[in-house]
């Protein structure tokens, strides 16, 4: 139990529903969506898109998506790809040869086509009960009435606007400059999409004029999308992977995601004595980064396009985290590897529903970097991601750009079961600290048996690269500590991360925490 004498907040309870999120009018909208009679994928979609309109930094209709969901009735976790391909036309050479090693983050070339709204439409009409007309409404309602800046919204704002261009500057800045807080943001272009949407369904995004709109803009700042590659489909539907960390399974999107590196993360931890160290000691920042290290090492190498993934099983495998945790040394930090994947992130949405009958849905939502390419379509202001930054111009690699290609995403919704029931629903966002959150997440509980809130409250840390980044919340010693380790130490000028959570208990009673570096809030009837 915390200590109601310093500041903080408790874990929300409820009986009938519960969300998490990081936007209170979008906890409210999926709450609203329960008590409308709608089931746990009808609220997360619903207030998934509110939060494209409260955080259209992080995410919106021109990105991508990734979920779980666990069936109420078998209690099997389903996982759901609503992730895009680079269009027929991308060339790796064509960059390579123009003398880039990266791919442009505020270029065409950088846009894949996005998926998040296929996603929604197939969820809906296959697992959803209220219909897609009914949860899109709240998402029209305040694309179309507008709504007033948060505090942690315009803090992103103002650090990422410079990425807006052309047309989006019009559309994302008020009179020239970022959003402030309390400011009023709408969206009218958006919500004409949407009401179109719930007229005509997924056809009305990936034909006609809304589709037309995003490949003219694309097309004229060189792009080589098509409005074939726009209407084309894809199959979403995937299988989860898991592993288990002391008893509990935890359970992630597979590749194109880059869950596999939480699984491979905690099999290193597994290693150590984790739960024998300080909490928010230097012993355990040491070990985590040093863990870090070697499992990102593995994505880099491996995590791609499900059809070019090939060493799945070896980074699942626990064989693999023994080798890789003879490496670490506990008294010295070793150097970190070459990132080979070419573009992280920290911006993205997640949200987490829990309904009446037990169905948990795990979604995150992003258009990557702060306002994503930056590039918008004129005449709906469509915001477009620049998911694409994720492959690699490394000639050979698994996650080389190619056409029809599919890139290392990020962003991955976890859960967590027990004994073969799914018992949380959870997410970290943060880019590239994603899997390492989740695994912070899950060590904070199992091995030193936190309270929810208090295991998304608790300080963070991340070897990010060439660096490792300690927040304000550890002491001088330890980050001094860290320095004479080796570690190149530095304090964020942004908190790491956010997380959502709900525990569901076997008394039918939840629990939700919700991270205070977020706007967000725990909410439930």
């Amino acid at each position: 139990m915390r200590d109601f004498h310093m500041p903080g907040r408790s874990e929300v309870l409820a009986t009938n529903g519960m969300c998490a999120t990081s936007h209170p009018l979008g906890a409210q909208v999926a709450i609203d969506t329960l008590k409308r009679g709608g089931n746990a994928m009808d609220a997360a979609i619903a207030g998934a898109l509110v939060l494209g309109i409260c955080e259209p930094q992080m995410t919106g209709i021109g990105g991508d998506c990734f979920v779980l969901y666990s069936d109420p009735k078998s209690g099997k976790v389903h996982a759901l790809n609503g992730s895009g391909h680079a269009p027929a036309g991308a060339s790796a050479d064509r960059l390579r040869d123009a003398g880039h090693s990266a791919i442009p983050l505020t270029s065409p070339d950088a846009v894949t086509i996005p998926r998040a709204i296929d996603a929604f439409c197939h969820l809906s009409e296959t697992v959803g009960t209220l219909g897609l007309d009914a949860i899109l409404q709240p998402a029209i309602h305040y694309a179309e009435h507008g709504v007033p800046v948060a505090a942690r919204v315009a803090f992103d704002w103002a650090n990422d606007a410079d990425t807006l261009q052309g047309s989006a500057r019009a559309k994302y800045l008020s009179n020239g400059a970022p959003f402030q807080r309390g400011e009023i943001f709408r969206a009218p272009g958006q919500a004409g999409v949407l009401r179109r949407l719930a007229q005509q369904g997924r056809d009305a995004f990936y034909t006609g004029e809304i589709a037309d709109d995003m490949v003219a803009a694309l097309q004229a700042v060189g792009g080589a999308h098509t409005v074939a590659d726009f209407a084309a489909t894809c199959d979403m539907s995937t299988a989860p992977i898991s592993g288990a960390y002391k008893g509990t399974d935890l359970i992630e999107h597979p590749p194109n995601g880059q869950g596999a590196t939480a699984i491979l993360m905690l099999n290193i931890l597994s290693q150590f004595d984790i739960a024998g160290m300080d909490p928010l000691g230097t012993e355990r920042v040491h070990i985590e980064a040093e863990a870090a290290k070697l499992a990102y090492d593995a994505r880099n190498r491996f995590i791609a396009d499900p059809d070019h993934t090939s060493r799945l099983d070896h980074m699942l495998s626990m064989d693999t985290a023994k080798k890789l945790a003879a490496l670490i040394d506990p008294n010295r930090a070793m150097a970190a590897p070459a990132d080979i994947s070419e573009a992280v992130h920290k911006d993205t949405i997640y949200i987490t529903v829990v309904d009446r009958d037990g169905m948990a849905v795990s979604l995150i939502y992003s258009i990557f970097h702060g306002f994503g390419s930056g590039i918008a379509s004129d005449k709906f202001g469509i915001l477009l991601q620049n998911r694409g930054a994720g492959f690699t111009l490394q000639p050979g690699h698994p996650n080389e750009l190619s056409g029809g290609k599919r890139p290392m995403h990020t962003i991955i919704p976890g859960m967590l079961a027990e004994n073969g029931h799914v018992t949380m629903p959870f997410g970290v966002m943060g880019g590239g600290y994603q899997p390492n959150g989740h695994a912070r997440f899950l060590s904070n509980l199992v091995d030193f048996g936190m309270d929810l809130q208090r295991a998304v409250d608790a300080p963070r840390a991340f070897a990010d690269g060439a660096v490792t980044k300690v927040e304000r919340g550890y002491s001088d010693q330890v980050r001094q500590e860290l320095a004479d380790m080796g570690h190149t130490v530095v304090i964020p000028d942004t908190a790491i991360g956010g997380a959502q959570a709900i525990r569901i208990r076997d008394d039918g009673v939840l629990e939700g925490a919700s991270d205070p570096r977020k706007d967000g809030c725990a909410l439930g009837y």
